[in-house]
């Protein structure tokens, strides 16, 4: 899908009340803010945290920098090996800082791009907004649920963005899916299923003294409970935030479990978890991450009575599937008739057999980067002052329930969100 195809399909449903409902952000490619190319429409943009995500969300403001009228005017990392590759990215044209309040006390931005990790996020967040510059900050959004809820709070009393980076809600495939769901076209929607799995032991950074180590725990952050929920805010929260997309909903409650039963090596947060997450109308969401074994990889499962879809597949099953050809259907009858009758104490027993079909694209020709579009978005929406407040709520909800799924599978107990947590949506 070119660019010209994607906004075609976004207007096509521009002015519907499924776009506004459910994906009212769509809009800043089909009603973008005019800006010119002059000094005066530039757009000054700084990032704090430039390791592996900084890095890679520099790289996708610098594909469209020119096209949209962007200085990348400061970079801030702790590391100051990651500081001078990323001044040396933008060929010395920003100044680099180890302490981020330097530079947002001496460099002039409209927006900040926070990429740090987990445990950072809220006081930088915090500190950008109430300095006038609005934020995107990576998901999720915080540690624990009161700096999840201070984060949220402050974008409400400066008025400043702040958006999380979930980016498959700018995903086209995820349009088209969601605009099928909505048309019926898998039925009474009665399950999620969704699971990340891969085989790693998720260290970046060998460092002197092993696991376990103060330069190990500030490095290999993700390992620590202080800093992390590992998996589970890292990765799980992406398909948390697509299961309440999908259900137009919050879940009720999640319970859970987890262990360390395969990397032993000093680490403290699992490297495994099962999940259940139950929404309204008895609809559940089960969820697996696994660290050890990468057989299944990534997928989320919308099913319904009528059809499934397998999103990040791109694929849309339909429950009926067409009908087989004539030699496929001869032995499909050959070896139905071998196992038809199995008798176990004495009754008759037919293995069921899961349905082998290969299902139709959800959107046949999809090729673009969700990140990227969800960056432009950003800038778009920096530029006009404000962005759709359900696109905020997406990363607020899906964050607070990635933190609730980590306490129940810690707890081995059924978590729901406290009330003092709770959000009142506000109007697209």
């Amino acid at each position: 899908m070119n660019r010209r195809a994607f906004i075609e399909m976004i207007s096509g449903l521009a002015g519907t009340t499924f776009l506004a409902a459910q994906m009212p952000w769509f809009t800043v490619f089909t009603n973008p803010s005019g800006a010119g190319m002059s000094a005066s429409d530039r757009v000054r943009v700084g990032f704090i945290g430039v390791g592996s995500r900084g890095q890679t969300l520099m790289l996708n403001v610098q594909e469209f920098q020119a096209r949209m009228n962007i200085d990348i005017v400061a970079v801030c990392d702790t590391w100051p090996e990651h500081k001078e590759r990323a001044v040396a990215m933008i060929n010395g044209q920003a100044e680099g800082f180890l302490d981020y309040r330097e530079m947002l006390d001496k460099v002039q931005m409209d927006a900040v791009i926070i990429a740090t990790p987990l445990h950072e996020h809220a006081q930088m967040t915090i500190d950008a907004m109430q300095m006038g510059i609005h934020v995107f900050v990576e998901k999720a959004m915080a540690r624990t649920l009161d700096d999840t809820k201070a984060m949220y709070d402050a974008h409400i009393d400066s008025g400043k963005i702040m958006l999380v980076g979930h980016q498959r809600l700018f995903s086209p495939v995820y349009i088209k899916a969601l605009e099928m769901i909505n048309n019926g076209e898998l039925g009474k929607i009665t399950k999620l299923r969704g699971w990340w799995t891969r085989n790693t032991p998720w260290i970046f950074y060998d460092v002197p003294g092993g696991r376990g180590s103060a330069l190990d725990r500030q490095r290999n952050w993700r390992l620590y409970w202080d800093y992390s929920a590992g998996q589970i805010t890292e990765l799980g929260s992406h398909h948390f935030q697509l299961a309440n997309w999908v259900l137009d909903s919050e879940p009720l409650s999640v319970m859970g479990s987890g262990s360390l039963n395969y990397h032993t090596d000093g680490r403290e947060v699992y490297d495994n978890y099962s999940l259940v997450f139950t929404y309204p109308n008895g609809v559940h969401f089960t969820y697996d991450l696994l660290d050890s074994n990468r057989h299944n990889g990534v997928g989320f499962q919308v099913l319904g009575n009528e059809g499934t879809m397998q999103l990040e597949a791109n694929r849309h099953f339909a429950e009926t599937p067409p009908r087989p050809p004539a030699i496929r259907t001869l032995i499909h009858n050959i070896e139905k008739s071998i196992f038809e009758t199995i008798p176990i104490g004495g009754a008759t027993w037919i293995p069921a057999e899961a349905v082998k079909y290969g299902g139709n694209y959800i959107s046949p020709d999809y090729q673009l980067n969700e990140t990227l579009l969800f960056l432009e978005g950003f800038i778009e929406f920096v530029r006009k002052g404000e962005a759709p407040p359900k696109l905020t709520e997406e990363g607020y909800n899906a964050s607070t329930w990635s933190l609730l799924a980590d306490e129940a599978s810690r707890e081995g107990t059924i978590l729901t969100l406290p009330e003092k947590y709770k959000i009142k949506p506000c109007q697209a």
